[in-house]
């Protein structure tokens, strides 16, 4: 196993430890190995395989592979995909802060799998890393109270909202800036019975920290998020919320490595290429 990879399942197992130290959470992967697709269950540096539904009724089986041993995907297979924009008071500057959570849609042919590369466009000239909390429902949820919320959410995993900022502020949609192939990173793991509220968030390219904030400084909580959003599109199970960037980013190059990690969730790995 290369070097890479070595430090990637090192940073994955880490992860698994501080999120089992909190205990009664759990932590759910989907992952390729041989020529099938499964999903399993995180136990330190190896993962159980599992039979059923995650998100309703699961049965964890005998079978168990070492994580260097599998290709972990994005962590769940969702029907849509949404995000918000300015949530965090640092992200925001001196813009007036918005009076409701701001939703947008991301296509779900924007997701990319932990280690996946993160593909610059051609014609982009101005590509950032936005480090997110990202949200995965476990049922339905229409018009649900702010109360109630929480009652529809399955767990909370890592993302990268990547946004070609000139499209950004060029274009009528976000379709393409917020959109395009590769752009949604998503992953490890899904961890279940966290209280991420607690939990920190940073983003490093190449090493170096540039965006560190606790997911409790975000403007809309995750209960705000799902009720407003409820309240006009039904929210399904597996639907991923992206809850918002904080602090300031820059643009990435080809050759960057983008780390976004959330502690008790792990560690979201993706290169940069052109």
């Amino acid at each position: 196993m290369d070097t890479t990879r070595r430090t990637f399942m090192g940073a994955v197992a880490a992860g698994v430890a501080v999120a089992q130290s909190g205990g009664g959470v759990k932590k759910f992967v989907r992952y390729r190995h041989g020529g099938g697709v499964h999903y399993g269950l995180l136990e330190g540096d190896s993962v159980r395989e599992i039979r059923g539904n995650m998100l309703e009724k699961y049965t964890p089986t005998a079978t168990t592979r070492k994580l260097s041993e599998v290709k972990l995907l994005w962590p769940c297979e969702p029907p849509k995909v949404f995000a918000v924009g300015l949530n965090y008071k640092s992200h925001i500057g001196n813009r007036p802060a918005p009076k409701v959570p701001e939703i947008f849609y991301k296509p779900t042919t924007c997701l990319t799998e932990p280690e996946g590369n993160i593909v610059i466009p051609r014609e982009a000239k101005n590509v950032h890393y936005e480090g997110e909390l990202v949200v995965v429902m476990a049922k339905r949820a229409k018009n649900v109270s702010v109360g109630d919320a929480m009652k529809h959410v399955f767990g909370v995993t890592c993302g990268n909202d990547v946004s070609e900022r000139d499209w950004q502020k060029n274009d009528l949609q976000w379709w393409r800036a917020k959109g395009a192939d590769t752009f949604g990173p998503m992953g490890p793991s899904i961890a279940v019975g966290l209280d991420f509220v607690k939990s920190r968030l940073t983003t490093r390219v190449n090493g170096e920290v540039k965006q560190t904030q606790v997911i409790s400084d975000l403007l809309f909580g995750v209960p705000e998020i799902v009720s407003w959003i409820s309240k006009h599109a039904t929210l399904e199970a597996g639907d991923v919320i992206y809850t918002g960037t904080p602090g300031a980013t820059s643009a990435m190059k080809p050759g960057d490595v983008v780390e976004v990690e959330i502690e008790g969730i792990g560690i979201l790995r993706n290169k940069v290429v052109a």
